[in-house]
C-alpha cells in the first residue's frame, strides 16, 4: 500500500488558498470606499451577522473592529427571528456576511432593515442573490476554488472572506488614524496590553523618588535610599540630575570614605535614561541589557535633546515592569 505524504497534501492546500487568495484585490474598489465612509460615519454600532461559518467570520470582524474604536456586536439571524431583532437600532449598521448571499435565515433581518430604512454592507460572492439585491452598499468576493480533496467543503471561501474582514478593519484604522495608545485604551489586558504599556504608566514619581541634593553626605544619602527602598539614589544640582548612587556604590565607597564625605565622590555621571514615553518594553531590554534594576526617566523633550542634565520625570524599577507582566 502506498504511503500518503500528508506533509505534501497540507502544502499543496497551502498553496491553493495562498493563489485563491490574490484574487480579493477585485474587491477593493469604489464601493469599498463606501463601506468605509459609512462605518466610519456610523452614529450606532456595526452590527454583524452571518450563519454558519459565516456566522464565525462575523463574529471575528465584530470584535476586531470593538477593539479598534468601532463599535460593534454579533447578532445571531436564527434569534433575531424570535425577538433580537429589536436590538438594531435606526442608527446601526448591518455587516452581513454570506458566502452564498441566499442564506434563508438572513431574509427577516433584512426585511426588517429595509424596512426602517437600517443600512445594509452586504459581503457575498454571488451576483444576483438575495443579499445583494437587499442590501445599500454590495461587496462582491471573488468566486475561489476550495482547497480541500472533494473541493465542496468550505475552506478557501472561509478564508478569503475573513481575510476581507481583516482588510476592512485595518483600512478603517488608518482612515481613522487609529494608533496604538488609542488600541491600548481598548485593550488593557492581556499580552497585547502589556507591550503597549508605556514608561510612564508604570513609573514612580514625586515623592517615590530617591532625590539626592549634591551637597549631601553620605550618611544623609544612605538614609535616602534605605527610606525609599530602591537601592539607588538620583543625586540633583539646580533640579537636574547629574549622576546617581547606588548602595552597591556606598558599601564600596566606605572603605575610603566617611560618611561626612560629599555623596559626589561616589556617583556615577552621565546615568542611562529613557523617555517617559517610550514602551515599558523598551525600558526591560535596555535594563537587561546593561544588568541594571533601575532606569531614570526624562520628559520625552529632554531625551529627544539628549540633554547629559535633566529633570527627572520618574524612576523605572524592574519590580514595577514584573509587576505588570512585562517580560
Amino acid at each position: 500500500m502506498k504511503k500518503i505524504n500528508y506533509t505534501k497534501i497540507a502544502k499543496k492546500t497551502a498553496l491553493i488558498q495562498i493563489s485563491e487568495l490574490k484574487k480579493i484585490n477585485k474587491s477593493f474598489n469604489k464601493t469599498f470606499i463606501k463601506a468605509l465612509e459609512l462605518i466610519g460615519n456610523c452614529k450606532g454600532k456595526v452590527i454583524a451577522a452571518g450563519v454558519g461559518k459565516s456566522g464565525l467570520i462575523s463574529r471575528k470582524v465584530s470584535a476586531t473592529l470593538s477593539s479598534v474604536g468601532f463599535p460593534s456586536f454579533y447578532l445571531n439571524p436564527g434569534e433575531a427571528n424570535h425577538g433580537d431583532l429589536g436590538q438594531i437600532d435606526r442608527r446601526d449598521i448591518l455587516l452581513v456576511f454570506s458566502y452564498s448571499g441566499n442564506t434563508v435565515e438572513l431574509t427577516n433581518m433584512l426585511k426588517y432593515a429595509n424596512r426602517f430604512n437600517i443600512k445594509i454592507i452586504g459581503v457575498t460572492s454571488k451576483k444576483n442573490s438575495m443579499l445583494l439585491k437587499a442590501c445599500d452598499i454590495p461587496i462582491l468576493l471573488p468566486t475561489v476554488k476550495e482547497s480541500d480533496p472533494t473541493g465542496m467543503v468550505p475552506t478557501t471561501s472561509t478564508s478569503i472572506t475573513l481575510l476581507f474582514g481583516d482588510c476592512l478593519c485595518a483600512a478603517l484604522m488608518h482612515k481613522f488614524k487609529f494608533s496604538k495608545e488609542k488600541f491600548k485604551v481598548f485593550h488593557p489586558g492581556g499580552t497585547i496590553g502589556q507591550n503597549l504599556l508605556l514608561v510612564k504608566d508604570i513609573m514612580l514619581t514625586g515623592k517615590k523618588l530617591p532625590l539626592i541634593n549634591f551637597n549631601s553626605n553620605i550618611l544623609k544619602a544612605i538614609q535616602i535610599i534605605t527610606k525609599k527602598s530602591l537601592g539607588i539614589g538620583i543625586i540633583i544640582k539646580n533640579k537636574n540630575v547629574i549622576g546617581i548612587v547606588t548602595d552597591g556604590d556606598i558599601r564600596r565607597g566606605t572603605k575610603k570614605f566617611s560618611g561626612n564625605n560629599k555623596i559626589n565622590v561616589l556617583m556615577t555621571k552621565k546615568p542611562l535614561y529613557i523617555s517617559e514615553g517610550s514602551s515599558a518594553a523598551k525600558a526591560l531590554s535596555i535594563m537587561s541589557e546593561k544588568k541594571i534594576t533601575s532606569l531614570l526617566v526624562s520628559s520625552d523633550k529632554d531625551f529627544r535633546k539628549n540633554k547629559t542634565f535633566f529633570r527627572p520625570t520618574g524612576i523605572l524599577h524592574v519590580h514595577s515592569l514584573l509587576k505588570y507582566g512585562i517580560k
